[in-house]
């Protein structure tokens, strides 16, 4: 049906023309697939020998290597599904065509609150839709919730280990350059504490796939304020990005027992 804006014109249809069961074949995969964006992670567990090489996803950007990682007798995916929420949905849809159920997802975001340190971890409980990809896979709607057994499963195992955390509310947009001090602060309004570019087409992905999927971000950057606080700590980036890698497979061992 016609609407005023194409965005709102949703079609429930299940098969796509170009759909991905049927460029992808199914391959023997782990069930459970850690969705990381550092890359400098990714390498440094190549390097040490840590990840197998099961399968090559492909992009204009080139080959894009899907890895498996072995962990007390179990097999976990791994791999960059790369930033920006119309590339990250794809290759969640294709990586899905392969065979795997269940995510969880580490990356980093901007704070909508100074109050959060670098480093705070923080669970996304629903997202705001300000971007285009979730609209093709669901209904409109203001927000888009993840899976509730994926959120628990990373709060069991981050409460298992001391771990401080947050929950809250994402926004998710696709104009990192146009998140103006109106937008922020109406966000900010509406609950929003962080912000980042993919977590809502992810969680739409997975309700349309009928997948498990859950998120962990990281408090990088600041826009709460007036003008952008880069924050920038190398080391402690780089302690929090490795460790949230380690709870991130916890979680996916966390979700066998579910």
């Amino acid at each position: 049906m016609k609407e005023q804006y194409p965005i709102l014109e949703f079609d429930p249809t299940r098969e796509a023309i170009i759909e991905p069961s049927k460029v992808f074949p199914k391959i023997d995969v782990p069930e459970c697939c850690v969705f990381c964006f550092f890359q400098e992670v990714i390498s440094e567990l190549k390097v040490d020998g840590l990840l197998t090489n099961i399968y090559t996803l492909r992009s204009e950007y080139g080959p894009n290597p899907l890895y498996e990682y072995n962990i007390y007798g179990k097999r976990i995916g791994v791999f960059h599904p790369y930033v920006s929420a119309p590339l990250a949905a794809a290759f969640m849809d294709e990586v899905i065509a392969l065979g795997f159920q269940r995510f969880i997802a580490i990356g980093s975001c901007g704070v909508l609150n100074k109050e959060i340190a670098v480093g705070q971890l923080i669970i996304p409980t629903s997202a705001v839709r300000d971007e285009g990809v979730s609209y093709h896979y669901i209904p409109p709607s203001r927000e888009v919730e993840p899976t509730s057994e994926g959120v628990f499963a990373i709060e069991t195992v981050l409460k298992r280990n001391n771990i401080p955390f947050i929950k809250g509310k994402t926004w998710t947009t696709d104009a990192f350059y146009r998140e103006t001090p109106n937008k922020i602060k109406q966000r900010k309004e509406e609950g929003c504490i962080t912000v980042e570019m993919e977590a809502a087409a992810f969680f739409a992905v997975a309700i349309f796939r009928k997948v498990l999927f859950a998120q962990i971000l990281y408090g990088s950057d600041d826009v709460s304020g007036s003008e952008w606080n880069t924050r920038r700590s190398g080391e402690k980036r780089k302690s929090v990005r490795r460790r949230l890698f380690d709870i991130a497979v916890e979680t996916c061992l966390e979700l066998e027992r579910i």
